[in-house]
């Protein structure tokens, strides 16, 4: 059976846009956003969004879509993807997912069951995160609770600690049990993009840099006065936050822009650890001359697809 859905998916600053637009160029496509970042209004610069006149007529869908005081979750890009690859393909197009948002494409790709949110229980353990000690006790609450999740969660990234120990609470199940199964909603395609990683990293130092220079820090600036500090995800957007503490004097120009590039790179270590053991993913060469070429044949090569 011929894949339905495709995702373009790799570490930041592998080309995942423009293999998406090659794609959807040569299926007769449309481009979905998976990039939880890019679903904000105005967060352009910071985010590498694809300027409009860029698309090369292609649709874009899921840009654009939230403000910054908003909080981006789960389940509402997963209703929101959902609703816009069925009605891609309602119109006979094929949906192209693009986007660094691991979770994010499995949301849109698989079954997954996503456990609720309780605002006061969340609350509850944010307080205490910011206590004397109390992002370690959090850690040693979940590994306590759901030894998995602990393993499987950086110990720095307490929003996610948070998150599953919000889980534990309110379902009482582990949260390490409503991970993604691997199985696909649809047929669908997973093209992962691989590039060596002494190249990114000059990509990614290049791309910090730029982004100061195209005006990264007054785009920083609008949004700050449209309420970004108060967003819940927003304002810890790598680029964005570190442009806020150049605004505030915390740091300076160039200290910002290292610590952002130092940021992005261990963000495109963990989208490659995300992948990696995913044996469904269709690893290309990001820096082949005839990669789309390639990722076409992929896309029309029949696929095995259990409902």
């Amino acid at each position: 059976m011929i894949p339905q859905v495709i995702a373009v998916v790799g570490a930041t600053a592998t080309g995942k846009s423009d293999l998406a637009l090659d794609l959807a160029e040569s299926l007769g496509g449309e481009v979905v956003n998976a990039d939880a970042m890019q679903l904000y209004r105005g967060m352009d610069i910071g985010t590498s969004k694809l300027p409009v006149d860029q698309w090369r007529g292609v649709p874009h869908h899921l840009l654009d879509v939230l403000e910054v005081t908003d909080e981006a979750t789960l389940a509402d890009y997963q209703a929101r993807a959902e609703a816009a690859v069925v009605d891609i393909l309602g119109r006979g197009r094929v949906p192209v997912l693009a986007g660094g948002s691991g979770l994010y494409v499995r949301a849109a790709l698989d079954h997954l069951d996503i456990p609720p949110t309780d605002p006061a229980v969340r609350a509850r353990l944010e307080a205490h995160a910011q206590d004397e000690g109390g992002r370690a006790a959090l850690r040693r609450r979940l590994r306590e609770v759901d030894p998995a999740a602990a393993e499987a969660i950086e110990p720095n990234n307490t929003r996610r600690i948070i998150r599953a120990l919000e889980v534990v609470e309110i379902t009482g199940r582990p949260f390490s049990a409503t991970a993604p199964t691997k199985r696909y909603r649809r047929p669908s395609l997973v093209i992962g993009l691989r590039d060596d990683w002494d190249a990114l990293t000059d990509r990614i130092e290049r791309r910090a840099r730029t982004m100061w220079e195209a005006g990264l820090l007054d785009e920083v600036t609008r949004l700050d006065a449209a309420g970004l500090r108060r967003g819940r995800t927003a304002s810890r957007a790598i680029g964005y936050a570190q442009a806020l503490g150049e605004l505030d004097g915390r740091w300076g120009r160039e200290e910002a822009i290292a610590d952002t590039a130092r940021a992005t790179r261990r963000y495109a270590r963990r989208q490659e650890s995300w992948w990696r053991p995913d044996p469904r993913v269709e690893w290309l060469d990001a820096a082949d001359p005839a990669l789309p070429e390639a990722a076409s044949r992929l896309a029309r090569r029949p696929t095995q697809w259990t409902p």
